[in-house]
């Protein structure tokens, strides 16, 4: 078994952990409770979460409290710029994976692609699943598996109807292993954006956010000078068919609950919780007490 199939493997555990907790929340569930939940034993979920989080569950769930997600938003005053200014190589990140984009012309968008060709492919990836497509250009979707295959491969075609599709899962492979390098390196992934200005400029701003931080959807709104159009940003994120690439994973509400996805809720709090572990504890000094989010 690969890397990317055991982390796949892994993070179905993790999800079905998370929603054991979440309606479980008043309870304080223990790890022996969690375990029992997803029938393993303490000691296997505590290898799971060691393997794939590279901390253990009980350091794993105090990243998914609303009081880390409160303290993390109250830090976030002038995110953007701040992450801007130091650049997308900012020192800090354990994975340099470096994100650029361009958008389609409005004549692109209208010919609905019209004799492009767009490469795809399923392949494993550490929150399961996922289909990736790509023109000459760069990576145009990216969307995790929430049902059976065939929904995944509908949903490419609705929003690219001209386009010649091929499948390659090889290739699809070989994406991931850039998207999701087994040992943190240094690498390029140029997304191709198909949307409104208003959507493009909302994109763009959250490839410039650090993993391992958070925003709301105001705060991200008023950094765009907007402040009165909270709504409009998050319509403009529940457009977003790139996940994870573009990280609207990690916009929240501003009392902390996590908030809808379009790739479901779990799977947003397992990515919210890896990338802080990965990249946030220079930010938990004071760790919340265990709970769900």
């Amino acid at each position: 078994m690969s890397a990317d199939e055991t982390a796949s493997r892994h993070y179905a555990i993790v999800a079905r952990a998370i929603a054991f907790i979440r309606s479980h929340a008043g309870g304080q569930p223990s790890l022996e409770e969690i375990a029992a939940a997803v029938h393993l034993s303490p000691a296997h979920l505590q290898r799971v979460f060691a393997a794939w989080a590279g901390i253990s569950p009980k350091r794993f769930l105090q990243y998914l409290t609303k009081e880390y997600a409160r303290q993390q938003l109250a830090d976030s005053a002038n995110l953007l710029d701040v992450t801007l200014d130091a650049g997308l190589g900012s020192p800090s990140r354990l994975h340099e994976l470096m994100v650029s984009c361009e958008a389609m012309t409005p004549g692109e968008i209208k010919a609905a692609a019209r004799g492009i060709d767009i490469g795809h492919g399923i392949a494993p990836t550490p929150f399961g699943d996922a289909l990736v497509a790509w023109t000459a250009r760069g990576v145009c979707h990216f969307a995790f598996g929430t049902g059976d295959e065939a929904s995944l491969l509908a949903e490419l075609r609705s929003l690219w109807p001209a386009a010649t599709l091929q499948r390659d899962d090889a290739q699809a492979q070989r994406w991931m292993e850039r998207i999701f390098p087994a040992v943190p390196t240094r690498g390029r992934v140029h997304l191709v954006l198909r949307g409104t200005n208003f959507q493009v400029k909302v994109w763009e701003a959250l490839i410039r956010i650090e993993p391992g931080r958070i925003l709301s959807y105001g705060q991200l709104a008023r950094e765009l000078g907007m402040p009165r159009a909270p709504r409009a940003v998050g319509s403009a994120l529940a457009a977003n068919t790139i996940g994870y690439l573009i990280p609207c994973h990690r916009v929240i509400r501003e009392r902390g609950e996590v908030g809808d996805y379009r790739w479901g809720s779990a799977r947003k709090l397992a990515m919210l919780g890896r990338e802080a572990a990965r990249h946030g504890e220079r930010a938990s000094a004071s760790p919340a007490p265990t709970g769900a989010a």
